[in-house]
Parts: C-alpha cells; sequence; structure tokens
C-alpha cells in the first residue's frame, strides 16, 4: 500500500505532484506543537522532511546535514533540538560521537521503524504518540498597551505672558538735531568760485563767434 505522504491521491489535482510533511493535527494541535519557539517548529519540518517509507528512526540532525539546508548556526539547531526532544515529538535512537558518528532521530507519531544499529533498548524506551503527555508551557499573557505619556502642555502654568513690544517707559522723541544746534561748516572759503560760477558766464569759444 502506497504511502500516504509519497503518493498523490488518484485523481487529486489539487496540489503539485510529488512526497510531501505530513504532519496530523492531532500534533499540530498538541500542547507540545503550539509550545515550541518558531525555530523549533521548522525544524521539525526538517526532521519529518526525511521520512520515506520504513526509516523512522534513522533521521538526521546534524549541522553537515542541516547546513545544506540552510541551517548554519550550530547553537540554533541545539537549541530547536532540545526543544523537540523535550516537548516528545522526536527520540534519539542513536546517540552520536566522535569523530564522524551522527545521531539517529525518530518522530513520535509514527511507529518506530526496525532498523539494525540503534542503541541497546531503544525499542523499549521508544513510545509512539509520547508528545501527547506533554504538558503544554504556560502562555505569555498579551502584551498590555501602554498608554502614552501625555504630551506636556507647552503653555506656561499661569498662561502666556503677553510680550511688550515697546519699551515700559514708553516711546521716546527721537530728536534729529544736534543737541547744540546745526554744526556750522568748518571750511572758511565759500564753495562758490570767487568770480562766478562758471556755468553761468558765457564760454571763450562762443565770444570769439561774436566778433
Amino acid at each position: 500500500m502506497a504511502n500516504g505522504r509519497n503518493a498523490t491521491k488518484k485523481g487529486d489535482s489539487g496540489r503539485d505532484g510529488g512526497g510531501f510533511v505530513a504532519l496530523p493535527w492531532s500534533v499540530l494541535d498538541s500542547a507540545a506543537y503550539t509550545g515550541l519557539s518558531h525555530i523549533a517548529k521548522a525544524l521539525l519540518i526538517e526532521v519529518d522532511r526525511q521520512f520515506v517509507r520504513d526509516n523512522n528512526g534513522r533521521m538526521l540532525l546534524s549541522t553537515a546535514h542541516l547546513n545544506k539546508r540552510g541551517w548554519y548556526s550550530a547553537s540554533v539547531i541545539q537549541k530547536a533540538k532540545l526543544e523537540l526532544l523535550e516537548a516528545a515529538l522526536i527520540f534519539e535512537t542513536v546517540k552520536g560521537h566522535r569523530p564522524n558518528k551522527a545521531s539517529w532521530y525518530a518522530v513520535t507519531w509514527r511507529r518506530l521503524d526496525r532498523l539494525q544499529g540503534y542503541d541497546a533498548g531503544t525499542e523499549q524506551l521508544f513510545q509512539r504518540g509520547a508528545y501527547r503527555f506533554t504538558a503544554g508551557k504556560p502562555k505569555r499573557p498579551p502584551p498590555k498597551c501602554k498608554n502614552p505619556k501625555k504630551i506636556q502642555e507647552l503653555n506656561p502654568p499661569h498662561g502666556i505672558v503677553s510680550a511688550l513690544i515697546v519699551p515700559p517707559h514708553g516711546i521716546e522723541t527721537v530728536c534729529f538735531v544736534p543737541p547744540h544746534g546745526t554744526v556750522r561748516p568748518t571750511l572758511s572759503r565759500s564753495s562758490i568760485p570767487p568770480h562766478g560760477n562758471h556755468l553761468d558766464m558765457p564760454s571763450i569759444a562762443s565770444n570769439q563767434t561774436t566778433h
């Protein structure tokens, strides 16, 4: 019988062909899943993406594997992986060790496939549906919208003071004449030529023409 996640229903043309990740509603609606961080939820999809038919128990969460999928921070991977283990959504079937032995994992909403290489006691300790018994984390209350601080009034507390534009003792009369009278010119000579204004006198050329 074909696996539901790797085969399209006959006549189902509502989606693209090929395999798909099948997360049951019982998982998505569980307290174990809803209590996860966004990073842990994304990592859970990376785990389930590896399931093909009979390899539940041999999925990888190593940095070398996830690097190819765009996961580059080892600390982020480790933190998200611990969340999935604590929520009992995945189960470690093989403990990795250096220099090049990676850990294996299984998702707990599927039965554990019989594979060679599991750590001793894995089949006895694995429990299908273990995520159902994970207590949900207490939900944080939504942040309260703090009332914005009232804008302080720009007006003085005693009202607006009218600014006086004129001097406090009134407008003083400006005197345009020097206080001691008009200043007399210090030049002893007159500005008029002694023989009269030359503009009023006939020119020499005009006198010559008359003779």
